[in-house]
């Protein structure tokens, strides 16, 4: 029977595990994306929490099963089977909000970014975003560097690009006006964020899953030694 309690803790530090993995790693990236990518994060903080109540579930169970104690038992089994359909609907949730995504935001994206977009070394956060992205991913504009043509940054700068966009920041050619393939990305940045949210969505699909099957064993066991105790 407590062998069913590491179970849970095992499920509980996964969870934790995944919502720090979505909320530290690439799918920062994809802050740029708006509120399309916000699911993500608001997933990574559920998660977070659930992995934290499960290991305590897993404690009081642990108690309750040392201590038969049929009420803190029945307290276990109920919140796991909670634990479990939460889990399940945010997989289901994950699955199906994915194609809105990759459908509905493209058009939105490039709209704002001609429309907000300000330069290199603008302290706005959404420019501060935008160049974090294009540098790291080694990328330029929504779809490509022609995003920025008739955009409020070339209204402002005159430059047809900016210098995220460069292959070497610091190098000579690159001067805003050289749209040279040796001097800057010409592939969007969209599907490479639309990469990292796919993975991301589907690691936290695959894994709430992969918890619900290993608490269910657990749950069975909780359940079974309260109908004993009674």
């Amino acid at each position: 029977m407590l062998a069913d309690k590491c179970l849970a803790f095992v499920s509980g530090m996964i969870l934790i595990g995944l919502g720090l993995g979505i909320k530290y790693g690439g799918a920062t990236l994809t802050r740029v994306l708006g509120v399309a990518s916000v699911h993500l994060f608001h997933f990574s903080y559920l998660f977070l929490a659930m992995g934290c109540i499960t290991i305590l579930l897993g404690l009081a169970g642990w108690y309750g099963t040392t201590k038969e104690s049929r009420g803190t038992l029945l307290f276990c089994f109920l919140f796991m089977v909670v634990i479990i359909i939460v889990e399940v609907t945010a997989a289901s949730v994950v699955l199906a909000f994915f194609p809105i995504v990759r459908d509905v935001v493209l058009e939105h994206n490039l709209v704002t970014l001609r429309k907000d977009y300000r330069g290199y070394n603008e302290p706005d956060d959404y420019s501060a975003q935008w160049n974090l992205v294009m540098e790291k991913l080694k990328c330029c504009g929504v779809n490509n560097y022609t995003d920025f043509s008739g955009s409020s940054f070339e209204i402002t700068t005159g430059h047809t690009y900016p210098r995220g966009c460069c292959k070497s920041l610091g190098a000579m050619h690159c001067d805003g006006r050289n749209v040279s393939p040796d001097v800057i990305h010409h592939k969007g940045c969209f599907s490479k964020l639309l990469k990292i949210t796919k993975t991301q969505s589907y690691a936290l699909t695959g894994v709430s899953v992969g918890a619900a099957v290993i608490q269910l064993p657990g749950i069975l066991a909780t359940l079974l030694l309260f109908i004993k105790l009674g």
